[in-house]
Formats: C-alpha cells, structure tokens, sequence
C-alpha cells in the first residue's frame, strides 16, 4: 500500500494492520521511485492509497469491501 502522512484512509490502514508480511506501507514522501510509481498508474497525480498487487495491477483509493 503506497500512503502518506496525510493520507486520510484509515479504515483501509486499519485493515491492514496485522496482516501476513506480503502487506507492507510505503510512503511515497520518503520513497521518489515509490512516488514515481504512484504517478504513473494516477495519471501523473500522487493519489493515495493505491495499492499494487503481485500481477502488477494497482487499485487506487479503494472501498473497505474490495
């Protein structure tokens, strides 16, 4: 899950904690390549989460179901 200090997803953060270790935040302001990574599945913004999965596909502020 690529975040932010301000990112406002707490539920989904919250989900996330105390998950098998395959699930890791990453915050893209101390991470350029993670931020560079963010912006080019965004349409070039910062949008936070997105997250990326093992396929390679990424998933951008998603709902608690999903």
């Amino acid at each position: 899950m690529f975040t932010t200090t301000w990112c406002g997803m707490r539920r989904l953060k919250r989900f996330s904690t105390g998950r098998p270790s395959r699930t890791a935040r990453v915050n893209i302001e101390e991470d350029e390549e993670s931020a560079a990574y963010v912006m080019s599945v965004n349409g070039g913004n910062s949008t936070v989460p997105t997250l990326q999965f093992p396929d390679g596909t990424a998933l951008t502020n998603p709902s608690p179901p999903k």
